[in-house]
């Protein structure tokens, strides 16, 4: 097990933010993520929301700009959250365009070289973060839950649909609901995955709810009808998958809602309540 180094901690809302680094076997580097512990916390295990960023976000997008954290406490829940790719590899290339390497992981396991190095954030997300917050904080491993927004909404779908045995609950704000059939995804997956389309589907949501299903709650998610991604997203195709699975899913299109942290932070508390709801 790596060894932690806090880099901060701040109280809130009668509870803890942290921000912690160590370093990290899967993606063989030095990751970041933050924790909020509530007050809860201080007496009993509580349960545990592993959030997911988007595109060129890094662990304090959803920490700072959210509000979480009020409901969070009320509710007596942990938040984690986590880098969305590894830094630090010094990849050729990685850093050259916002949609692909730095800050954009895809919560894909890579298999091409060179992002097979170290580009492996569905098993960082999946095995080795949730095995170091277990060991090393107050949360209970048994009422676990996984949210997100955009690329990080895609890969909250995809880890809960390979791993319902692990998460008892899952929502998303404007997720890439089928990336396999849009521009964003198929650029990252060719790249990350290689020319085999077959080994994408995977981490394709649309997909994963024909082939998996799930029998959990059904996966809230909300959606700005005035978001500027709205082709790449594709919410309909989720809409469509899971009614061809008979799998129920609520969609919620927001009016007048965008894509940004204004709209996460209108709709979080309601996500955070559906979350503690199905983790009591």
């Amino acid at each position: 097990m790596s060894t932690l180094k806090q880099l901060s901690a701040n109280k809130c809302w009668g509870g803890t933010q942290f921000t912690y680094s160590h370093a990290a076997s899967e993606t063989a580097c030095t990751m970041r993520f933050s924790v909020y512990l509530p007050p809860q916390a201080e007496t009993a295990k509580v349960p545990v929301l592993y959030w997911l960023s988007g595109l060129t976000c890094t662990e304090e997008n959803f920490t700072i700009k959210a509000g979480a954290q009020r409901m969070a406490a009320q509710l007596g829940l942990a938040i984690v959250a986590p880098d969305t790719s590894p830094r630090g590899l010094n990849i050729p290339g990685e850093a050259d365009s916002f949609d692909f390497g730095l800050g954009a992981g895809f919560y894909v396991d890579a298999t091409e070289v060179p992002w097979s190095q170290g580009y492996r954030m569905y098993s960082y997300v999946t095995q080795e973060l949730p095995a170091l917050i277990n060991a090393h904080f107050p949360v209970d491993a048994d009422r676990v839950a996984l949210s997100g927004h955009s690329m990080g909404g895609h890969g909250a779908l995809v880890c809960a649909l390979r791993n319902p045995q692990q998460y008892r609950s899952v929502s998303a704000f404007a997720p890439l609901a089928a990336p396999t059939r849009c521009a964003w995804g198929r650029n990252a997956f060719s790249r990350y995955l290689g020319a085999d389309e077959s080994t994408w589907q995977r981490y394709d949501s649309t997909r994963l709810l024909v082939s998996h299903g799930w029998n959990g709650p059904a996966p809230l998610i909300d959606q700005g009808d005035q978001d500027p991604f709205l082709p790449m997203l594709q919410p309909q195709l989720l809409a469509d998958a899971a009614a061809e699975a008979q799998v129920a899913l609520t969609l919620r299109m927001q009016p007048g809602y965008d894509h940004s942290y204004f709209f996460v932070q209108s709709f979080i508390a309601e996500h955070l309540q559906f979350h503690a709801a199905n983790l009591a």
